[in-house]
């Protein structure tokens, strides 16, 4: 059975999330809206869509779910409109520029009784589902510590997207995401948030130092930053050892299981096309399934994210609203 997809703009994840598709057994690229229409139709020819135009009539087509891949703060609003036309959603991470717009997504989505999942691929890719399945099965005994950082040289520009703070620009929503998702996931909701970081001139997070603590002693230590490359790995530290996710580990394809006492192990777990793939699949298997949540990646841990996120721009004097879209 095919599954009718359709895709909100025509920017870069669009396009990787595009070619990914391609991959992806029975699936369609039905459809490709954007607040250009022109610029929908160069992307549909360029990704065989089978049509192309404005948002407006985006919602009207026929489609089994759509995948809104414009900036943060534009995604509530269409993942509202979709919802409310019926159509289940894929909202690109970060899946919200605030928690109380997360939250009225969800719960719209919820009371609908419609799919709705954050894109955020990397819990899909197979070596981040092997590692988990490893800490989950106890080989590195209890989870008691996550390390990861996440950094990308970007040239400041204040025109683009990355540092325009009414498009969600910054280090926090931009990359930030990815280890905070990755401690949630390993660890859970932590119970306190504390951030250092620095700014751009026109108030743009640079960088972010996050400390996520729990009650009980566990902890994750996170960074973040557009000022230059890091390394991109991240760490899970258990009573009996560790898991390496090996550079970057927002898609890693190996990884290195370190146990008390015994030789490092690495294992290789490679991902289909750029990765995207994976999530795709997912939502294909959840829609046939009749699931409106992923196990994988359900709404709690989304808002779990959601709430450190706005707990990180909120310590660092940082206010980015949801932004409307013209239907």
């Amino acid at each position: 059975m095919t599954t009718r997809w359709g895709i909100a703009a025509t920017g870069g994840m669009a396009a990787a999330f595009a070619t990914d598709l391609a991959l992806v057994p029975d699936a369609e690229l039905a459809f490709v809206g954007s607040r250009a229409p022109e610029r929908a139709a160069d992307f549909a020819g360029r990704f065989s869509a089978s049509a192309s135009g404005t948002y407006r009539e985006l919602l009207a087509a026929d489609l089994d779910v759509l995948y809104v891949a414009t900036p943060h703060p534009q995604h509530h609003a269409l993942a509202l409109a979709a919802i409310d036309a019926g159509i289940p959603v894929l909202v690109e991470k970060a899946f919200t520029a605030t928690l109380a717009g997360a939250h009225e997504v969800v719960d719209a989505a919820r009371a609908a009784g419609l799919f709705c999942m954050e894109a955020m691929w990397t819990r899909f890719q197979p070596a981040v589902v092997r590692a988990k399945g490893l800490v989950d099965a106890g080989e590195i005994g209890e989870p008691l510590l996550v390390q990861a950082d996440f950094g990308a040289e970007r040239v400041y520009d204040p025109s683009s997207r990355l540092f325009d703070l009414t498009l969600g620009g910054g280090s926090v929503l931009d990359l930030g995401v990815y280890p905070i998702s990755l401690a949630q996931y390993f660890l859970g909701r932590p119970d306190r948030v504390t951030v250092a970081g620095t700014k751009y001139p026109n108030g743009a997070d640079r960088s972010a130092a996050i400390h996520l603590a729990h009650d009980d002693g566990r902890a994750a230590a996170l960074t973040c930053t557009l000022a230059a490359d890091t390394p991109g790995r991240a760490v899970v530290v258990g009573t009996e050892g560790s898991i390496e996710l090996l550079p970057r580990f927002h898609h890693p394809e190996r990884f290195v299981v370190r146990r008390n006492g015994q030789e490092a192990v690495e294992v290789e777990e490679p991902a289909t096309g750029a990765g995207y793939f994976h999530q795709a699949v997912e939502v294909q298997r959840c829609l046939a399934e009749g699931l409106t949540e992923s196990p994988t990646m359900p709404l709690a841990d989304t808002l779990d994210v959601q709430w450190v996120l706005e707990e990180c721009l909120a310590q660092l004097g940082i206010e980015i609203g949801e932004a409307p879209v013209e239907l």
